[in-house]
Protein backbone atom coordinates (compact mmCIF):
# COMPACT_ATOMS: atom_id res chain seq x y z
CA UNK A 1 0.00 0.00 0.00
CA UNK A 2 1.60 3.30 -0.89
CA UNK A 3 1.76 6.05 2.10
CA UNK A 4 -0.07 9.38 0.92
CA UNK A 5 2.08 12.44 0.53
CA UNK A 6 2.56 15.32 2.95
CA UNK A 7 -0.05 18.43 2.79
CA UNK A 8 1.13 21.17 0.74
CA UNK A 9 3.44 23.70 2.24
CA UNK A 10 1.05 26.47 2.15
CA UNK A 11 -1.95 24.63 3.90
CA UNK A 12 1.07 23.29 6.49
CA UNK A 13 2.19 26.94 6.96
CA UNK A 14 -0.99 28.32 7.11
CA UNK A 15 -2.43 25.71 9.42
CA UNK A 16 0.14 26.06 12.17
CA UNK A 17 -0.24 29.87 12.45
CA UNK A 18 -4.21 28.95 12.57
CA UNK A 19 -3.32 26.67 15.70
CA UNK A 20 -1.13 29.53 17.38
CA UNK A 21 -3.38 32.12 17.02
CA UNK A 22 -6.10 30.02 18.64
CA UNK A 23 -3.75 28.70 21.29
CA UNK A 24 -3.27 32.65 21.91
CA UNK A 25 -6.75 33.48 21.92
CA UNK A 26 -7.44 30.28 24.39
CA UNK A 27 -4.78 31.62 27.05
CA UNK A 28 -6.72 35.31 26.74
CA UNK A 29 -10.22 34.14 26.91
CA UNK A 30 -9.17 32.05 30.11
CA UNK A 31 -8.02 35.08 31.71
CA UNK A 32 -11.01 36.23 32.54
CA UNK A 33 -12.33 32.73 33.52
CA UNK A 34 -10.03 32.61 36.87
CA UNK A 35 -12.72 35.52 38.76
CA UNK A 36 -15.53 34.21 40.85
CA UNK A 37 -17.89 33.44 38.14
CA UNK A 38 -14.91 30.80 37.07
CA UNK A 39 -16.83 27.39 36.17
CA UNK A 40 -17.19 24.76 38.69
CA UNK A 41 -15.00 22.18 38.12
CA UNK A 42 -18.18 19.64 38.35
CA UNK A 43 -19.81 21.84 36.15
CA UNK A 44 -21.17 21.58 32.63
CA UNK A 45 -18.69 23.61 31.11
CA UNK A 46 -15.86 21.53 32.82
CA UNK A 47 -17.43 18.74 31.62
CA UNK A 48 -18.23 19.43 28.06
CA UNK A 49 -14.43 20.57 27.41
CA UNK A 50 -13.39 17.06 29.08
CA UNK A 51 -15.36 14.95 27.28
CA UNK A 52 -15.14 17.14 24.07
CA UNK A 53 -11.31 17.36 24.26
CA UNK A 54 -11.51 12.88 24.40
CA UNK A 55 -14.07 13.07 21.55
CA UNK A 56 -12.38 15.40 19.29
CA UNK A 57 -8.88 13.31 20.15
CA UNK A 58 -10.74 10.55 18.02
CA UNK A 59 -12.03 11.93 15.03
CA UNK A 60 -8.38 13.62 15.09
CA UNK A 61 -7.10 10.02 15.07
CA UNK A 62 -9.37 8.50 12.56
CA UNK A 63 -8.48 11.32 10.35
CA UNK A 64 -4.97 10.25 10.22
CA UNK A 65 -5.60 7.37 9.79
CA UNK A 66 -7.20 7.60 6.24
CA UNK A 67 -5.27 10.33 5.40
CA UNK A 68 -2.54 7.81 5.06
CA UNK A 69 -4.79 4.97 3.65
CA UNK A 70 -5.87 6.96 0.24
CA UNK A 71 -4.70 9.06 -2.40
CA UNK A 72 -8.38 10.67 -2.66
CA UNK A 73 -7.52 14.47 -2.61
CA UNK A 74 -11.02 15.49 -1.07
CA UNK A 75 -11.03 12.80 1.73
CA UNK A 76 -7.58 14.36 2.50
CA UNK A 77 -8.54 17.59 2.18
CA UNK A 78 -11.43 17.28 4.46
CA UNK A 79 -9.35 14.67 7.47
CA UNK A 80 -6.53 17.69 7.27
CA UNK A 81 -9.07 20.12 7.77
CA UNK A 82 -10.83 18.16 11.16
CA UNK A 83 -7.28 17.22 12.27
CA UNK A 84 -6.04 20.93 12.32
CA UNK A 85 -9.63 22.55 13.42
CA UNK A 86 -10.24 19.56 16.37
CA UNK A 87 -7.03 20.14 17.44
CA UNK A 88 -6.40 23.52 17.54
CA UNK A 89 -10.10 23.58 19.73
CA UNK A 90 -8.66 20.66 22.29
CA UNK A 91 -5.88 23.70 23.03
CA UNK A 92 -8.65 26.26 23.64
CA UNK A 93 -10.84 23.58 25.94
CA UNK A 94 -6.86 22.51 27.50
CA UNK A 95 -6.64 26.24 28.45
CA UNK A 96 -10.31 26.29 30.38
CA UNK A 97 -9.45 23.71 32.43
CA UNK A 98 -6.48 25.02 32.94
CA UNK A 99 -7.93 28.31 34.00
CA UNK A 100 -10.24 26.67 36.06
CA UNK A 101 -8.52 24.80 37.81
CA UNK A 102 -10.44 21.47 36.50
CA UNK A 103 -8.97 18.34 36.24
CA UNK A 104 -8.66 16.64 32.83
CA UNK A 105 -10.27 13.80 33.16
CA UNK A 106 -13.77 12.82 35.84
CA UNK A 107 -12.75 10.20 37.90
CA UNK A 108 -16.77 9.11 38.22
CA UNK A 109 -16.71 8.63 34.47
CA UNK A 110 -17.84 10.62 31.27
CA UNK A 111 -20.91 12.57 30.25
CA UNK A 112 -22.24 13.35 33.88
CA UNK A 113 -23.14 16.64 32.71
CA UNK A 114 -24.95 15.72 29.85
CA UNK A 115 -27.74 13.86 31.89
CA UNK A 116 -29.15 11.06 29.66
CA UNK A 117 -25.71 9.90 28.60
CA UNK A 118 -24.39 9.92 32.15
CA UNK A 119 -20.86 7.73 32.62
CA UNK A 120 -21.02 4.95 34.98
CA UNK A 121 -17.72 5.50 36.62
CA UNK A 122 -14.43 5.76 35.53
CA UNK A 123 -14.73 2.00 33.95
CA UNK A 124 -17.02 3.10 31.37
CA UNK A 125 -14.34 4.64 29.74
CA UNK A 126 -14.35 7.19 26.62
CA UNK A 127 -16.21 4.46 24.14
CA UNK A 128 -19.26 4.99 26.34
CA UNK A 129 -19.30 8.64 24.45
CA UNK A 130 -22.25 8.96 21.64
CA UNK A 131 -20.62 8.55 18.20
CA UNK A 132 -17.15 7.03 19.25
CA UNK A 133 -15.74 4.61 17.40
CA UNK A 134 -15.31 1.21 19.00
CA UNK A 135 -11.96 -0.07 19.03
CA UNK A 136 -12.80 -3.06 16.57
CA UNK A 137 -13.87 -0.10 14.13
CA UNK A 138 -11.02 1.63 14.49
CA UNK A 139 -8.78 -1.37 13.70
CA UNK A 140 -10.74 -2.66 10.61
CA UNK A 141 -9.97 1.62 9.39
CA UNK A 142 -6.57 0.68 9.96
CA UNK A 143 -6.57 -2.39 7.96
CA UNK A 144 -8.65 -0.61 5.29
CA UNK A 145 -6.87 1.05 2.35
CA UNK A 146 -8.30 3.41 -0.93
CA UNK A 147 -12.39 3.00 -1.16
CA UNK A 148 -12.86 0.55 1.55
CA UNK A 149 -11.03 3.53 4.19
CA UNK A 150 -13.10 6.27 2.68
CA UNK A 151 -16.14 4.81 2.85
CA UNK A 152 -15.37 3.76 6.31
CA UNK A 153 -13.83 6.37 7.39
CA UNK A 154 -16.97 8.90 6.42
CA UNK A 155 -19.46 6.20 7.85
CA UNK A 156 -17.71 6.47 10.84
CA UNK A 157 -17.18 10.00 10.97
CA UNK A 158 -20.94 11.03 9.97
CA UNK A 159 -21.67 9.08 13.38
CA UNK A 160 -19.30 10.71 15.19
CA UNK A 161 -20.08 14.55 13.97
CA UNK A 162 -23.39 14.21 15.04
CA UNK A 163 -22.84 13.12 18.16
CA UNK A 164 -20.59 15.99 18.55
CA UNK A 165 -23.41 18.71 17.28
CA UNK A 166 -25.70 17.03 20.52
CA UNK A 167 -23.07 17.36 23.22
CA UNK A 168 -22.55 21.06 21.69
CA UNK A 169 -26.24 21.78 21.81
CA UNK A 170 -26.23 20.17 25.31
CA UNK A 171 -23.79 22.48 26.51
CA UNK A 172 -25.85 26.00 24.70
CA UNK A 173 -28.59 24.15 26.51
CA UNK A 174 -26.85 24.33 30.48
CA UNK A 175 -24.27 27.29 29.97
CA UNK A 176 -24.30 31.01 29.75
CA UNK A 177 -20.20 31.49 29.82
CA UNK A 178 -19.80 34.09 26.62
CA UNK A 179 -16.71 31.73 25.50
CA UNK A 180 -17.86 28.24 26.03
CA UNK A 181 -20.83 29.29 23.75
CA UNK A 182 -19.12 31.00 20.92
CA UNK A 183 -16.68 27.55 20.67
CA UNK A 184 -19.52 25.19 20.98
CA UNK A 185 -22.14 27.17 18.33
CA UNK A 186 -18.81 27.43 15.87
CA UNK A 187 -18.98 23.24 16.65
CA UNK A 188 -22.80 23.10 15.91
CA UNK A 189 -21.96 24.74 12.54
CA UNK A 190 -18.88 23.67 11.18
CA UNK A 191 -20.06 20.23 12.41
CA UNK A 192 -22.61 20.29 10.77
CA UNK A 193 -21.84 21.59 7.10
CA UNK A 194 -19.18 18.72 7.19
CA UNK A 195 -21.88 15.88 7.70
CA UNK A 196 -23.43 16.99 4.62
CA UNK A 197 -20.51 17.12 2.52
CA UNK A 198 -19.88 13.55 3.76
CA UNK A 199 -23.23 12.44 3.39
CA UNK A 200 -22.37 13.66 -0.10
CA UNK A 201 -19.33 12.25 -0.29
CA UNK A 202 -20.49 8.81 0.80
CA UNK A 203 -23.31 9.26 -1.74
CA UNK A 204 -20.93 9.31 -4.70
CA UNK A 205 -18.95 6.14 -3.31
CA UNK A 206 -22.03 4.11 -3.04
CA UNK A 207 -22.75 4.51 -6.54
CA UNK A 208 -19.06 4.60 -7.72
CA UNK A 209 -19.25 7.76 -8.85
CA UNK A 210 -15.95 9.58 -7.82
CA UNK A 211 -15.92 12.67 -5.08
CA UNK A 212 -13.62 15.22 -7.59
Amino acid sequence: MSQAGPAPRGRRVTAVLAVLALAAGALLLARPLLGSGAPAAGGPEAGFARDMSTHHAQAVRMSFLVRDRTQDEPVRTLAFDIITTQQAQIGMMTAWLDAWRAPKADPAGPMRWMGGHAGHGAAAGAYSMPGMATPQQLRELQAASGRDAERLFLRLMIAHHRAGVEMARAVLARTEQAQVRRLAQTMVDGQRAEITLMESMLAARASGRSSR
